[in-house]
């Protein structure tokens, strides 16, 4: 508990510092572990795995605006990681760039909000910290529905899917226990906000990246 304890009480600066640290050895861990093994591959090739992290800094630091930065800042860090990987690996083709901006405007347009939904689950009061693990279940959910409707890869879907399933569960049963008014909010939203993200990823990313 020491270190958690002393990264909570460090200065905004040393917080913002260690999470882009950490995002770019995210983003570069991601890059490199492709191929390995498909299970692994498909972890490691998922926004799912960005914006959990993301979440779970968000829930280490005690200051919501310093949540808030780090979750923008994380996902940009990522990103930058993973192309830089890319680009050092041999794979980063002519569109790379392209994409790559599409990937980071949508991690800082979407990292502030998980870096909140991560702080708001613990330190939120009433019924936002619902609403905070709902948006965070709601990727994996999304993820599961895309991977399956769009891209009909359906025994990783529902591999997503069953994950999704069980974090909302965990969240919902968490935030009951912590005396949330409420808490059911989680597992009603959950899967709406799931709806909604493969609506956007469909609508929006696929449209940009294809």
């Amino acid at each position: 508990m020491a270190p958690l304890t002393a990264f909570r009480r460090d200065s905004p600066g040393t917080v913002l510092t260690a999470t882009a640290v950490f995002g770019l050895l995210l983003g570069w861990a991601t890059y490199g572990l492709h191929g390995i093994w498909p299970w692994l591959d498909r972890a490691t090739n998922s926004s799912s795995t960005w914006i959990i992290w993301t979440a779970v800094a968000g829930a280490l630091i005690r200051d919501r605006w310093v949540a808030v930065w780090s979750g923008a800042l994380m996902m940009l860090a990522t990103c930058c990681g993973y192309y830089a990987a890319s680009a050092l690996g041999g794979t980063f083709g002519a569109g790379g760039l392209g994409t790559a901006a599409v990937w980071a405007a949508a991690g800082l347009a979407g990292g502030p909000l998980l870096g909140w939904a991560g702080w708001a689950v613990r330190r939120a009061r009433s019924e936002l910290r619902a609403v905070a693990g709902a948006v965070i279940a709601m990727v994996v959910l999304g993820e599961g529905l895309w991977l399956g409707l769009a891209l009909r890869y359906w025994e990783t879907a529902f591999v997503f899917l069953a994950a999704g399933v069980l974090l909302t569960a965990l969240l919902t049963v968490y935030l009951a226990r912590a005396g949330v008014r409420r808490s059911w909010l989680c597992a009603v939203l959950a899967p709406v906000g799931g709806l909604v993200f493969y609506l956007a990823e469909k609508g929006i990313l696929n449209g940009l990246i294809g």
